[in-house]
């Protein structure tokens, strides 16, 4: 087999397109030049390893001599991975929106060697299928109308070009409030589905940003609704085919509104941003279920994503055997033959694993969606009880907890929790459903697994910066705050130039594309979580050091805000500045966050007033969509209530200190930054690093709290029950 210019390729997605009969470039100035020489428009797919439609377009049409012969004889076609390129991506995503009211992968795009768009879709089949026209049907039309009406599409090019660039202009300033917070609250509570949790109907995706926002609303305003909606999605979705009742981890989304049906895929970053959500709720809950989670979560990301190299690998794909799903599903009779009888009978009922099955060819997706009487029976109910219950995300979560607190295997348990209150036949079946779990888990591994795309992409191994940083310092867990560091220093030695700019990506020995703005967001607020959970002076001084490129690079000097690019990149017809989140938070509202805590941790208060011009840049945007920008709301939300500054001063290692410690982290303090002095010289060096440490050491040795309020600063506290009263008086 003959391979194209994708062979040379680090990318695992163009790698799969390697052997195409299509004469592929990836995205280079080289692919354009030929287009001006021959005269011939532009054919671009983006798509990504584990895209199941992705995979479908290969096999139908770039693997198909008949398509293959319309591009290479009318096209320059050109394949990008949008996990290695987002600012290609991105650009033409919104200009497939804009034409076709709705956007995905695979991105097919028709354009001139200018790179102006002039057609856009997502998937289509080799023939017309599906409701869809084919794409040899749509090669051969604007074949035609390149050599007989190319004017028009060069003015439709021209036309779309001009309304992306329009739409990334800044609108007017509006004035941010509380009335913004209440609408974006209000749509969401709309949008809510009050039996199964989460939003919207299907495909139902999980949106933790959406979550994450809700708890600062709900610890803002107090409005009990906004927390129950919190709780019941997270336990629904623990509950779903969603998470992978196996082996842990959350699937990409849900294509039934009951998370019943995944799409099978596994994406690093839904999996980070979920441990946040549910680390969070555990913090405003103290509910031990959602910690659990959270822990099963870590132990997915820490058994099959680890790359080879170090950091974290970007997904696992949805397909394998030739399906999707197969690596996940089960038959009866699979279970069966892996169990004895009586573990069987009770571990298909408990993951409703049926004869019939609820997925393809009587397959079967382990879940626990009809389970609650058993559930509810276990953590202490009676089947009654279990009728009534569940009327919010509180009354699943209160009885989730007394199963996590026993370390029920349904739930993945670690045992972190008591038993005392089981009693024997409860303990011995949650004893057997672990140990079936872990055989069948054991089984599973025998199977040919879905491919993972092991490239180490700087933006999402920030977000697993977060969510393990976050982790260590909420539950008391060193091993998770050493895997935080671990994966940063990866990146700060593998993914930083010796210029101190970072790279994007990372495969097989190779570091390469500048990074983007997620790339510095991500990391960046990675950093500041590790210096706040282990008080190791280097990684706050990374976090200072990348700010301080990222303002040079990417920020806006006229209009405020960050450009996803770099101002010396030049290669696309529009350099996108947006603030809208999805499923990925945007940078800008991350950079808010990040330049607030900062600030306040620094002593450097330009970068706040840096962030107030951010969120005026975006606030005539939000004003008109508040529900589209919750991070950036919460970062408005940062900015304008008191500011809690914590420093804790005393000996890292010493218990005095750790008490102190642990007195902060049990709370959820959002609008809180906590900073360290250890006193003595390391103290006084770290001070010219974190001026508003001065002064604020232990005494005689003795490990002391320093609070400030609002501006006020109180007296130090020594005690850590007090320190918890005064931080969280309710």
């Amino acid at each position: 087999m003959s391979l194209n210019r994708l062979a040379e390729s680090k990318s695992p997605y163009l790698l799969q397109h390697a052997g195409n009969p299509v004469d592929w470039y990836p995205w280079c100035d080289e692919a354009f030049v030929r287009a001006t020489a021959e005269d011939k428009p532009i054919f671009l797919s983006i798509g990504y390893s584990t895209c199941h439609w992705c995979h479908v377009m290969a096999e139908e049409s770039f693997s198909d001599p008949d398509v293959a012969k319309a591009l290479n004889e009318g096209y320059i076609s050109i394949k990008v991975d949008r996990e290695e390129r987002p600012d290609v991506d991105s650009v033409y995503q919104e200009a497939c929106l804009a034409t076709t009211g709705q956007g995905g992968w695979p991105l097919t795009v028709i354009m001139d060697a200018g790179k102006k768009p002039f057609f856009a879709g997502t998937y289509f089949p080799k023939t017309r299928k599906y409701g869809r026209p084919g794409l040899v049907e749509i090669l051969a039309k604007v074949s035609e109308m390149w050599r007989s009406n190319r004017q028009q599409l060069i003015h439709a090019g021209e036309m779309l070009t001009h309304l992306l660039r329009e739409g990334n202009e800044k609108r007017e300033e509006a004035a941010l409030g509380d009335d913004e917070l209440r609408y974006a609250y209000s749509a969401l509570k709309m949008e809510f589905d009050r039996e199964y949790g989460g939003f919207g109907y299907a495909p139902k995706f999980p949106m933790p940003v959406n979550l994450l926002f809700l708890l600062r609303y709900y610890r803002h305003i107090g409005d009990e609704s906004a927390l129950d909606m919190v709780e019941k999605t997270l336990v629904m979705m623990r509950r779903g085919g969603i998470y992978d009742q196996i082996g842990f981890g959350f699937h990409r989304y849900s294509t039934d509104h009951k998370w019943l049906i995944p799409h099978f895929e596994k994406m690093l970053y839904d999996n980070a941003l979920l441990a946040l959500a549910y680390l969070e709720a555990y913090q405003v809950t103290q509910k031990a279920f959602y910690a659990q989670v959270a822990c099963e979560i870590f132990t997915y990301l820490l058994r099959d994503m680890k790359a080879p190299d170090g950091g974290f690998a970007s997904a696992e794909d949805a397909d394998s055997e030739g399906g999707e799903g197969r690596y996940y599903t089960w038959t009866r009779d699979e279970v069966y033959e892996i169990l004895d009888n009586e573990e069987a009978e009770i571990f298909t009922k408990y993951f409703d694993i049926t004869r019939k099955g609820n997925f393809e060819s009587g397959r079967s997706v382990p879940n626990l969606l009809s389970s609650k009487a058993a559930v509810l029976r276990m953590a202490g109910g009676d089947t009654n009880e279990s009728e009534e219950a569940g009327s919010s995300g509180a009354d699943y979560a209160d009885a989730e907890r007394g199963v996590a607190d026993r370390g029920d295997v349904g739930y993945g348990g670690t045992g972190r929790g008591s038993t005392d209150h089981a009693d024997d036949e409860d303990h011995s079946l949650e004893y057997m459903l672990s140990q079936a779990r872990a055989r069948l888990l054991d089984a599973r591994t025998g199977r040919p697994r879905p491919l993972r795309d092991d490239k180490v992409l700087t933006a999402w191994n920030g977000l697993v910066v977060t969510a393990f940083a976050r982790g260590g310092r909420i539950l008391d867990e060193e091993k998770y705050i050493d895997v935080a560091a671990d994966t940063a220093d990866f990146v700060l030695e593998a993914l930083r130039r010796a210029d101190g700019r970072l790279l994007a990506r990372y495969r097989k020995g190779e570091a390469a594309i500048p990074a983007y703005l997620d790339d510095y967001a991500f990391f960046v607020q990675g950093l500041i979580e590790l210096w706040e959970a282990g008080f190791k002076s280097d990684y706050i001084q990374a976090a200072i050091e990348l700010t301080e490129e990222q303002i040079d690079l990417f920020w806006d000097k006229e209009d405020g805000g960050f450009y996803f690019t770099s101002h010396d990149s030049h290669e696309l017809p529009v350099r996108r500045k947006d603030a809208r989140d999805g499923a990925l938070p945007a940078g800008n509202s991350v950079s808010a966050h990040n330049l607030i805590r900062l600030a306040r941790l620094t002593g450097r208060e330009e970068w706040e007033a840096m962030a107030r011009k951010l969120l005026r840049a975006f606030s005539g945007n939000v004003s008109r969509y508040p529900s589209s920008f919750p991070m950036l709301l919460s970062a408005w939300l940062l900015s304008e209530i008191p500011p809690v500054e914590i420093v804790i001063a005393g000996h890292r290692d010493k218990p005095d200190t750790w008490r102190l410690r642990q007195a902060v982290n049990s709370l959820f303090l959002p609008e809180a930054t906590i900073s360290h002095n250890p006193g003595g010289i390391e103290g006084r060096n770290l001070e010219a690093v974190l001026p508003p440490i001065s002064g604020k050491e232990p005494l005689h040795n003795k490990a002391l709290a320093y609070v400030c309020q609002g501006f006020t600063c109180l007296e130090p506290i020594s005690e850590p029950g007090a320190l918890r009263t005064l931080l969280n008086p309710t």
